[in-house]
């Protein structure tokens, strides 16, 4: 069972590769990101594409671990009041 599991995990990561080679290959047109005023230089599609996701994939975890932090507080503060 160990060795099928290993499989389809092997599998699924050249998809994800090769997905994101493919994603990153046809993107490669130059654009320009203006936000809030800060004016980045042209780079491929692809790379602020990536790198939003990337960014996301950072942020997102960091806020759910600070909400469940303040959750948390907030349980352990209602227990001991009662």
């Amino acid at each position: 069972m160990s060795s099928v599991k290993r499989a389809v995990l092997v599998a699924f990561a050249l998809v994800v590769i090769f997905g994101t080679l493919i994603f990153v290959l046809e993107n490669q047109q130059p654009t320009s990101l203006i936000f809030l005023g800060w004016s980045a230089p042209e780079l491929p599609a692809s790379v602020i594409f990536l790198g939003a996701l990337l960014l996301g994939m950072l942020i997102g975890p960091a806020l759910g671990f600070i909400a469940y932090k303040r959750k948390a507080a907030r349980l352990k503060r209602s227990l001991l009041q009662s």
